[in-house]
């Protein structure tokens, strides 16, 4: 702390006093008033060098003040506070646990916020795998735009379309940054995600449910909206099940069919809203309108109860992005390559047709 802050928490304390975090203090015609609720403070009438002193005893709490009194974006700010654990502590334990270092998750960016000098805090953003790495063995950086290309690709140098999936790279490190740098640098990593959480917890968040975003397609996306006629809802639950899951992104489905119609799959458990069906949905969604529009056929396939039990296990572990983590020597494993290419020798012909059975009746 230092006379700076003093002198700021005097003019604070008579332009309208001060409220923050457990330190109360107003300007009256006969002095300061001062109050510290959890540190046994209610005094009044007291001079610049009674607050001064008062300050002194109790410096967290004036340097706290000083930092959160900075001028920054509500959202921002709101969010800054959620890392630092602001509501669920007082000021003396919250520094206890900022001079260790206090760390929470955003998707899969780990955000760890500690005490610098003066009630400075200091950020730092890595992959949240990485928590137990040493700074010097990752790529560091401390310019928030750096974030934009880092998180364009996968571990594998696979494009990202979904900024918020699951699928953030690993080995970099963002260190030594400032509230406002922390807060732009998340923007980069997971675009507007700190202000639709913002917006949710002040009851503002504006939701577009299935059939209001759908109506506004056109071009040539509009063919979704004849996919949702008869039987629309049914459709929209396997499209949400199939995009929105935990393992696919990491938003909390918040929009449902329409205003007045959830669906039936869960939404997710993700720390910032989904608000409406993304661009990622949508151009599912027109693949699959065109694929539905076909009409359905009884096939007839010959297989034994463990190879239907392996048909199924591929079709999961495709979906559930498996297939990578399956060892090529783990042949009890059903989706196993060799077990795949085995089942395709013995039941696929020529042609490539299961069990012999073409897809079309006249062939």
């Amino acid at each position: 702390m230092n006379a700076t802050q003093v002198d700021r928490l005097a003019t604070a304390a008579r332009d309208g006093g001060v409220d923050c975090d457990g330190l109360r203090i107003r300007a009256g015609d006969d002095g300061f008033s001062v109050e510290i609720p959890a540190a046994g403070v209610d005094e009044s009438g007291l001079s610049a060098a009674d607050l001064d002193r008062l300050a002194q005893e109790h410096p967290s709490y004036v340097t706290n003040w000083a930092f959160w009194s900075r001028d920054r974006a509500d959202a921002d700010r709101a969010f800054l506070r959620w890392v630092e654990g602001a509501a669920e502590t007082s000021v003396p334990e919250r520094y206890e646990l900022l001079r260790e270092g206090y760390a929470r998750s955003w998707g899969q960016v780990r955000v760890e916020v500690t005490l610098g000098e003066g009630g400075e805090r200091v950020y730092e953003l890595r992959h949240e795998d990485d928590a137990g790495i040493p700074t010097e063995e990752l790529d560091r950086h401390d310019d928030p735009l750096d974030a934009r290309s880092l998180v364009k690709t996968d571990d594998d140098g696979r494009y990202r379309p979904l900024k918020t999936a699951p699928s953030l790279p690993h080995g970099w490190v963002f260190s030594e940054l400032s509230g406002r740098a922390c807060a732009e640098t998340i923007e980069y990593v997971y675009p507007a995600t700190i202000a639709n959480w913002y917006l949710e917890r002040q009851g503002k968040l504006d939701v577009n449910d299935w059939r209001e975003t759908v109506d506004r397609q056109s071009g040539i996306y509009g063919v979704v909206k004849t996919w949702d006629r008869g039987g629309g809802y049914e459709h929209v639950n396997w499209v949400a099940e199939a995009c929105c899951d935990d393992s696919q992104c990491l938003k909390r489905r918040e929009w449902g069919y329409d205003d007045e119609t959830d669906l039936d799959v869960d939404g997710g458990d993700g720390v910032f809203p989904c608000r409406e069906p993304c661009s990622l949905v949508i151009a599912g969604a027109r693949t699959w309108t065109r694929l539905e529009g076909e009409e359905e056929r009884t096939y007839e396939f010959t297989l034994t109860p463990s190879e239907k039990e392996q048909v199924e296990a591929i079709i999961d572990a495709v979906a559930d992005g498996r297939v990578g983590e399956i060892r090529e020597a783990d042949l009890k494993d059903d989706a196993n390559r060799y077990r795949a290419r085995f089942l395709r020798a013995k039941r696929f012909d020529g042609d490539g047709n299961l069990s012999g059975t073409p897809t079309d009746r006249d062939e």
